[in-house]
């Protein structure tokens, strides 16, 4: 913010001059891709344990691998800052067989101003027999006139299991910040045995404060969460999952669960989603932390509570 008492402002500071697309094309975009894999290998003394297997990183995408006594860990970084309109961010993991190991983002991911194209992000997830999986990143906060397209596409074997959240805020609150014109898409699909078990699409185009406004949408949400269990006993978890989420809700956040069994002769495993709405993002924040630590009898990665 600028003073009024800064008498010395270039005036291109307090209005930005217009930019068509066609010199929008012509700036520097940010491109990153970013892969971890994990693999359990025997030991010299027959045990097994997850290890890294495979790591590659180019562009403004990167891992880091901290050291920790529990889990292993992965956490990506976008040293870009945030993502603009034309960036390009391809993440990708995989769990191999027996493994079990989280993967997480430094901080919260940040969208800004468009002036053209969307930004794009895509993250692939690839998970072996026996492997549990956790995909944790934390919340992406966009902003207004923001542009991101994102998709999550997740091929489990049929004892894989995986356990993935993500979190849209739309503008920071206490900043004063209100989100009236966006353009938001993000896909999942996940499949088991390469049988679709899961789609889902979110779409937002215009005035977010608008689009959000009905009681379906948490009366004027503008921070929230979808959470997937996919693994063998997540359809026989609901109760416990409604359960955690009656310990989060409050009259700040809406919330819900439901799950369904794998259909067909050979399909395996079930589903289990979890959905939450909350016109304050640190609500939101607090609930996923509640329901993610109880869910999995377990801290989260220390980079969320920093």
């Amino acid at each position: 913010m600028i003073s009024n008492s800064n008498r010395h402002v270039i005036p291109s500071m307090l209005a930005p001059s217009p930019i068509d697309s066609a010199v929008s094309g012509s700036l520097q975009r940010a491109q990153g891709r970013a892969h971890v894999a994990f693999a359990c290998p025997s030991g010299p003394a027959g045990e097994r344990g997850t290890r890294l297997a495979d790591l590659y990183q180019s562009g403004c995408a990167k891992i880091r691998l901290p050291r920790t006594r529990g889990e292993r860990q992965a956490v990506l970084l976008n040293t870009a800052g945030g993502i603009a309109g034309g960036d390009r961010l391809d993440y990708s993991a995989a769990w191999g067989g027996g493994t079990q190991a989280v993967v997480t983002s430094q901080a919260a991911e940040r969208v800004y101003r468009s002036l053209g194209d969307a930004g794009e992000v895509s993250n692939r997830l690839i998970v072996g027999d026996g492997a549990q999986a956790c995909w944790l990143p934390q919340e992406t906060i966009v902003f207004n006139g923001a542009r991101l397209d994102r998709q999550l596409e997740a091929d489990l074997s049929s004892s894989a299991s995986l356990l993935a959240v993500e979190a849209v805020v739309l503008g920071r609150a206490a900043m004063g910040e209100s989100v009236d014109c966006v353009s938001l898409r993000d896909r999942w699909r996940v499949r088991r045995d390469g049988r679709l078990v899961f789609a889902d699409d979110t779409r937002l185009e215009g005035d977010a404060r608008a689009i959000l406004a009905g009681p379906a949408t948490g009366a004027g949400a503008r921070a929230f969460a979808t959470i997937l269990q996919a693994s063998d006993d997540a359809q026989a978890r609901i109760d416990e999952a409604r359960a955690v989420l009656a310990r989060c809700r409050s009259e700040r956040l809406c919330c819900g669960a439901s799950a369904w069994a794998g259909t067909g002769a050979d399909a395996g495993g079930g589903v289990l989603v979890v959905r939450m709405l909350s016109a304050d993002a640190r609500v939101l924040r607090d609930a996923i932390m509640t329901f993610l630590q109880d869910w999995r009898g377990t801290d989260l990665p220390r980079v969320w509570h920093c």
